[in-house]
């Protein structure tokens, strides 16, 4: 589909990787470590992601080779106006899902593609709506799964996903980090 790009995936995340993957695509890793992901605290919930995908992409723009495609993305949580990062630790994740427990809340993954003539940037909204958590069913889910490395403290392909999620409107894979259709929809216009 793009015999003159090398495509680049800057994420480290297990099912970023999986889901690019499933398009057929060759593709490498590259990571920079420790990139900003701060945002002006007057942006709108609905433009951070992209914003800090955008960022992202800007660590790796001096390093690019011509032939080079850029992937970030950055996939937030939101419900009503706060946004529920990575949780600090497993109390803060209880607390993360316990605000979540019996709620719709949004997943918001913004997505930017980079070469060094071109980028494209663009957001992915999935509406997930939670059942009532226990307590039991909390504390079991942060214990066994430890989700400190995802935003909103739950990964949907996860345990918590299956018991938990009554209904979705959007797209599943934006949920688990990457919105791969249109991602391939933003590659074939390249």
């Amino acid at each position: 589909m793009l015999p003159h790009y090398r495509i680049i995936l800057a994420s480290n995340s297990p099912r970023r990787k999986e889901l690019l993957a499933g398009l057929d695509l060759d593709f490498e890793v590259r990571i920079i470590k420790d990139i900003d992901e701060s945002y002006p605290h007057d942006l709108p919930t609905k433009q951070i992601a992209e914003y800090i995908s955008k960022k992202k992409a800007a660590a790796y723009l001096s390093t690019m080779a011509q032939d080079e495609l850029v992937i970030t993305a950055d996939t937030i949580v939101v419900l009503g106006r706060e946004v529920l990062g990575k949780p600090k630790n497993e109390a803060d994740a209880c607390r993360m899902l316990h605000e979540l427990s019996g709620k719709t809340h949004q997943v918001i993954t913004g997505v930017t593609l980079t070469t060094r003539d071109k980028q494209v940037s663009f957001s992915v909204e999935t509406d997930v709506t939670f059942k009532v958590f226990t307590e039991e069913e909390i504390d079991y889910y942060v214990k066994r799964y430890q989700p400190m490395d995802k935003a909103g403290a739950y990964g949907i392909q996860e345990w918590i996903g299956y018991i938990g999620v009554t209904a979705l409107n959007g797209s599943y894979f934006n949920v688990m980090g990457l919105p791969v259709q249109r991602i391939y929809e933003a590659l074939k216009g390249f």
